[in-house]
């Protein structure tokens, strides 16, 4: 908690409106509200660009209380749009920490409130679904809050991922190694390339908006088609690109909205979720093997299971246990594969990471 007593105000766009205090960048923003289960990994959730455009309750009860460090960085800048939680510590004691969270979010412009009951916050957006907020400490006016809050526009049909995909090409790993993947960036995860790279491939990551003609240019042994933010739907552009991805027949893995956009390229809708799936602790099954594992997700948009189950070439390979949603599909025609979870894990369980292995053999028996 924060020296400071200034107030802050939370309000819903279904009305509701909640006291706490400022914490922060002393201001006023808007997004869409969701929440994250997880008791660890702040500052990597924070960073995780597929978070953008969206303002975050953090459910655990203390969050800030080990600081910040460069090492749990997914992106160079904070990717959330605000923050929302119980107790947001200032304070920290971790020795590798370099800096507050309080502090941080100041230098990343963040607005935040503290000293809200979150469990009754979490439990009101589990009944009501996903809905737009704004947060301020610096108009403590609800009717001017409201009238702002009113011209937001939903996440529904937002296309994001060109604002947080790279500008540049860069390239990871060794440049002699065997294997070469060509990513799409659509807000990838700066630990999903260190997984491919760490795996002796060489990576080329690519601006989301990259032609075919251009990542063929690296003669890549395979594609990575990343996660990132908004609606998959308001995408057509990346649609077509995987199209003609797809007709090179060579291996194809996608996450999160990589996972949807594979869907959208073989004529799958998707739609938006209720509340979505956030968290480090979401159980999802693979059929294939029999087994189960521990997830990391932070999903708002998902494939429409009735689509999946009348495709000829589509094979479901994961479902999540909690509500049967889709976790996984693969092409039975060609090497192509993707998870709608998160098998990099920044926060999160080890459990999925089999899945960058398989990847890498299927590029090299490809």
């Amino acid at each position: 908690m924060p020296n400071s007593n200034q107030p802050a105000i939370l309000v819903l766009q279904d009305g509701h409106v909640f006291y706490g205090k400022a914490f922060g960048k002393i201001g006023t923003t808007t997004g869409e509200i969701c929440f994250n289960t997880g008791m660890t990994g702040y500052q990597e959730v924070f960073t995780d660009p597929s978070y953008y455009g969206q303002v975050l309750i953090m459910n655990n009860v203390h969050v800030g209380n080990y600081g910040i460090n460069a090492e749990d960085l997914e992106s160079e800048t904070v990717k959330i749009r605000g923050l929302i939680g119980r107790n947001l510590e200032d304070k920290y004691s971790r020795y590798k920490a370099t800096d507050s969270m309080d502090n941080y979010l100041k230098a990343n412009n963040i607005v935040g409130i503290e000293d809200i009951d979150t469990r009754a916050l979490v439990a009101h957006i589990r009944t009501k679904g996903a809905m737009n907020c704004i947060i301020s400490s610096d108009i403590l006016d609800v009717d001017k809050l409201k009238a702002q809050l009113a011209e937001v526009p939903d996440m529904d049909g937002l296309e994001l991922a060109s604002v947080v995909s790279t500008d540049k090409e860069y390239e990871l790993g060794d440049p002699s190694a065997p294997l070469k993947i060509a990513v799409l960036d659509f807000g990838v995860k700066k630990n999903i390339l260190t997984c491919l790279a760490e795996r002796g491939a060489h990576v080329r990551v690519h601006p989301a908006k990259t032609p075919l003609s251009r990542l063929k240019e690296f003669n890549p042994d395979g594609y990575f088609i990343s996660n990132g933010p908004g609606d998959p739907a308001a995408m057509p552009y990346a649609v077509e690109t995987l199209k003609e991805i797809l007709e090179e027949k060579k291996p194809i893995f996608g996450i999160c909205l990589g996972h949807q956009l594979l869907a959208l390229a073989n004529g799958i809708p998707t739609f938006k979720m209720h509340h979505g799936h956030r968290g480090l602790n979401h159980p999802v099954k693979n059929i294939i093997s029999g087994r189960c594992e521990i997830t990391t997700q932070n999903h708002g948009f998902g494939v429409l299971p009735e689509a999946v189950k009348h495709h000829d070439n589509i094979e479901v390979t994961h479902v999540n246990l909690n509500d049967e949603s889709i976790e996984g599909i693969r092409l039975k025609d060609r090497p192509a594969f993707s998870v709608q979870y998160h098998p990099e894990s920044t926060p999160g369980p080890f459990d999925s990471r089999y899945l960058f292995d398989e990847f890498i053999e299927m590029m090299k028996a490809n």
